[in-house]
């Protein structure tokens, strides 16, 4: 059923895309009449008409639907807008005051980790992610993370699609070593990685999470292995799971930059 009290042309639209996008398959549009109690032609019209606009796609070689690039592009910039506020970038600062290093907020886009939002640590060495750059996934904490939270078919597809690049020596570069380390990740909740993009930083991140536990985007932290190792970045993840916690709280509602403070207890 469609949730609200309008049902026009936009308000099915908008059913239609987020039934899909709250699948862990593709779709067809009998599926999806079914679901959202439409007239069958009136499903195909409208599914036709969000495909034109490149919102949905068909799977390839199906005829079945998922989301589609135009929005996945979509979804990563209104993430991006809505952490690029005073009250979230404020508790960006001030975890990363309070860890002493540079933390980045991060999305998966277009099968890269883009980064929203940043604050720099007083310390000018290591990796910097500015918003608007873009890093691997299989290299990445943030991508690990995403990929770890996929079902474990899909999980296994988009590992064979990738293009495993060898950045470092201890890139993870091969299929089976990298289903093993996100099949850790998934049951720790949280991710590490050791010079795997760029020799001498490691890194690690936690996720975002929405009120129904949906993965919004990375909270991460970079660091040069001279300052701190590999297995010290443990020390990191509660600050960064406190924050992470204060941003799933605040993501979804209005932001008041007058009101821009961290709570007292952060």
């Amino acid at each position: 059923m469609i949730e609200g009290k309008s049902d026009g042309p936009l308000d099915r639209a908008f059913a239609i895309v987020g039934y899909i996008a709250g699948q862990t398959k593709a779709v067809s549009v009998a599926e999806i009449a079914d679901a959202l109690s439409l007239p069958l032609p009136t499903a195909h019209r409208l599914v036709g008409n969000l495909e034109e606009r490149g919102l949905v796609q068909k799977a390839l070689g199906t005829k079945r639907y998922v989301v589609g690039n135009r929005l996945v592009t979509l979804s990563a910039k209104v993430i991006g807008a809505a952490f690029r506020t005073a009250r979230r970038h404020a508790v960006l600062r001030a975890v990363a005051a309070e860890i002493g290093e540079q933390c980045e907020i991060g999305v998966v886009r277009d099968n890269m980790v883009a980064y929203v939002d940043s604050v720099r640590a007083s310390q000018p060495q290591g990796l910097q992610f500015n918003p608007g750059e873009a890093a691997p996934l299989h290299c990445t904490s943030t991508g690990k993370i995403y990929m770890s939270r996929l079902p474990e078919r899909a999980r296994e597809k988009l590992c064979r699609a990738l293009a495993l690049t060898r950045y470092t020596e201890t890139t993870i570069a091969d299929v089976a070593s990298l289903m093993k380390v996100l099949e850790e990740t998934r049951k720790r909740g949280w991710a590490k990685t050791n010079e795997e993009f760029v020799r001498g930083v490691v890194g690690c991140a936690v996720p975002i999470l929405s009120p129904d536990r949906e993965l919004i985007a990375c909270l991460g932290v970079s660091v040069p292995v001279a300052r701190v190792s590999f297995a010290e970045l443990d020390r990191f993840i509660a600050p960064l799971q406190k924050a992470a916690a204060l941003l799933s709280e605040t993501v979804l509602q209005a932001d008041d930059d007058a009101d821009s403070d961290v709570p007292e207890n952060f």
